[in-house]
């Protein structure tokens, strides 16, 4: 009985274990897939981890759109809209955020 125990406790931790590498979140994906030279899985892990307590899902998703095109971000900075100017109040916040937090955890 406690060897099955034992089995399904290690395959419970195997699943959760293979859960969370397979569950990257968007800025995270975004950051690994680039071809900046500062990417690599720790940072990215990082930066997703501040962006999970600093952006809504619909933020990250926008976000993680700059690291394939930056051109995008420029476009929202200068934007007249009151939706891309709260956006992008938000998004600078959590870059600040990042920057301090993953600098010192790196």
């Amino acid at each position: 009985m406690t060897h099955i125990l034992l089995r399904r406790a290690g395959l419970a931790l195997a699943f959760a274990l293979m859960g969370s590498a397979a569950m990257a979140g968007p800025i995270e994906a975004a950051c690994n897939k680039s071809d900046r030279d500062s990417a690599n899985r720790m940072v990215c892990n990082c930066i997703q981890q501040v962006a999970n307590r600093t952006l809504a899902g619909s933020d990250q998703r926008r976000a993680a759109a700059f690291f394939e095109n930056p051109e995008k971000a420029q476009d929202v900075r200068l934007s007249d809209s009151n939706r891309d100017d709260a956006f992008w109040e938000r998004y600078t916040q959590f870059g600040a955020y990042a920057e301090q937090y993953c600098a010192a955890n790196s």
